[in-house]
């Protein structure tokens, strides 16, 4: 069983903390503060909730329909290319975190919505936590020790990229910084769109 869970736990480390799409948005709204820990804990569910399936069946059921995967890819690559053109005309713009603030915090609501997106809109997380982790996950010989291990390692690491964020905002809240940081996510989206378009 602990065999299981280390596995899970490791194969989800190694996936996880590449800087994608989904980390840059947890990593902005922590830095923002703007309902960071909802956020993490948000896609902490949904990593976990995508591995089981994927461990316990929707892998195959993936690999073997390409029209849901083509329908995933390029619904994923408009979603990301508006997203990354949004934080692109924040870059551009003179607003530093504090006029931000300043214009009021979305509500929580929208803000779970727009992580939601990033996070089931993106076919990388299909390709990544369900046919590659799920894959690896059903042969395991505890599959669901194995989901509980890439479920732990998700909850470390944005539990860790949440709190860590926040606890760096006052240092880091400056004009040039925030435009850094939105020009990073803007570029981490359209990279990811691009893959998806000419993959």
């Amino acid at each position: 069983m602990w065999q299981s869970y280390l596995n899970g736990m490791l194969v989800a480390f190694g996936l996880i903390m590449a800087i994608g799409a989904q980390n840059a948005f947890v990593l902005a709204q922590s830095l923002r503060r703007e309902h960071h820990l909802p956020v993490a804990a948000l896609c902490v569910v949904c990593d976990a909730l995508l591995v089981a399936a994927g461990v316990f069946g929707l892998a195959t059921v993936l690999a073997h329909n390409p029209t849901l995967l083509a329908v995933a890819r390029w619904g994923g690559a408009l979603f990301l290319l508006w997203y990354g053109a949004k934080a692109l005309r924040s870059a551009c713009s003179k607003q530093s975190l504090q006029h931000q603030q300043g214009q009021g915090q979305r509500s929580r609501r929208a803000v779970l919505l727009s992580a939601l997106a990033v996070t089931l809109l993106n076919p990388h997380v299909y390709l990544d936590t369900v046919l590659l982790i799920g894959s690896l996950g059903a042969q395991q010989s505890v599959p669901g020790a194995y989901v509980a291990g890439a479920a732990s390692a998700s909850l470390v690491w944005f539990s860790t990229l949440a709190i860590g964020a926040a606890w760096l905002a006052p240092w880091l809240a400056r004009p040039t910084t925030w435009r850094l940081l939105d020009l990073m996510v803007a570029v981490m989206m359209f990279a990811v769109a691009a893959q998806l378009i000419f993959n």
